[in-house]
């Protein structure tokens, strides 16, 4: 049997006649930037995830950056991270010249841990950037109560999270401004780049909007000194299609998930996802942990299963941040994560039989 780690064949096969229909209005319309479609789909994810206003924009990254600048976070400032996320919650900082504050992550949830950020916190302290990692909602209430005790904005990273809720509440709208990315292997995914600010603030919708734009709201008339970077009317109608599904997706995701889980329990030597009190997981990813990482996925590989491994370097080790001048031993849990996590396939379509194979393989392995 073969396993692919990322398949969107189910996806697409499930979509296609709607996507080619959505192109062909596109194409027909002739109006390719900032028209219809886009604010079509903002107006839709807006009240997808419960908050007043969605601007959408180039990709996840400019999201992040553009989320900085309108909250006017720059040099000498200090931001919050995770020692352990995608490079790109790094990049974002990077990119307004302020300074990288990297926090540990529980080491069972992988999320940033509420009860480690009071100690990173300085005069200069501006925002702090939880990541809803792999699908699982950060502990935001704890989050948000330290913001507000020390004045602080936040900016929630929602790439890997959309729909997933912590005390009923959904990710991406508890910030000040939130970011999201919409490429294509996300759970909401587009057909190229995309991405989104997610806010219940008019002030900072407008901002995002204006810098999105050239800083322009007319045309030639250009208010702030902006960016390019529009979602355009193609992806706005893709995603469109798309969020029609994604509740359904997600279910068949946590269902697999939920396979997984009790299939793979108690196996000794092997660590499964767990699940902070109050959040839900929408599971982006299924990402299990073992001493002998190496070793299962190449067993899993040779039997025909894709795994991926996210993430394999931590940001601070990168060869990127060296001018940081942090060493091996700095951030400890999240270059454990990096050494022991292997993530399986898990896509919308796949069968009862395909899961077991996987399962099977595994206990195999440690048989």
């Amino acid at each position: 049997m073969n396993i692919p780690f990322l398949s969107l064949t189910s996806q697409n096969n499930l979509v296609e006649a709607e996507i080619r229909a959505a192109f062909e209005r596109v194409f027909q319309n002739k109006w390719y930037i900032l028209g219809k479609e886009v604010s079509d789909f903002e107006n839709a994810y807006a009240a997808f995830n419960n908050v007043q206003y969605c601007i959408g924009v180039g990709n996840g990254l400019d999201a992040l950056c553009i989320a900085l600048r309108v909250l006017e976070v720059g040099e000498g400032d200090e931001v919050i991270v995770p020692s352990n996320t995608f490079i790109a919650t790094w990049l974002a900082v990077s990119q307004v010249r302020a300074t990288i504050v990297p926090v540990e992550p529980d080491k069972d949830t992988y999320n940033l841990d509420p009860r480690l950020i009071e100690a990173a916190i300085t005069p200069k302290t501006k925002v702090i950037i939880p990541v809803h990692l792999y699908g699982q909602a950060c502990q935001m209430d704890a989050i948000i109560q330290i913001a507000h005790k020390h004045n602080l904005f936040v900016i929630e990273d929602n790439a890997q999270a959309q729909g997933s809720t912590y005390n009923n509440k959904l990710t991406g709208s508890f910030g000040h401004i939130n970011a999201t990315s919409f490429y294509p292997i996300k759970n909401l995914g587009a057909y190229g780049d995309a991405g989104a600010l997610t806010t219940n603030d008019t002030g900072l919708a407008q901002k995002a909007s204006l810098l999105r734009n050239y800083g322009s709201e007319k045309k030639y008339y250009n208010e702030v000194i902006g960016v390019n970077s529009r979602l355009d009317e193609l992806q706005a109608a893709f995603l469109s299609v798309k969020l029609k599904y994604l509740n359904g997706w997600t279910t068949e995701r946590q269902t697999i998930a939920s396979a997984y889980t009790r299939q793979l329990n108690g196996i000794d030597g092997l660590i499964l996802p767990a699940t902070a009190s109050g959040s839900s997981h929408v599971y982006h990813l299924y990402v299990i942990r073992t001493a002998k990482r190496n070793e299962l996925e190449k067993h899993l590989n040779n039997n025909g299963i894709g795994t991926g491994i996210h993430y394999p370097v931590p940001a601070h080790l990168q060869k990127a941040y060296e001018h940081l001048g942090y060493q091996k031993g700095d951030f400890p849990i999240a270059e454990e994560l990096a050494e022991t996590c292997l993530s399986l396939p898990l896509n919308p379509g796949m069968s009862n039989e395909e899961i077991e194979y996987v399962t099977k393989t595994i206990k195999k392995f440690y048989a």
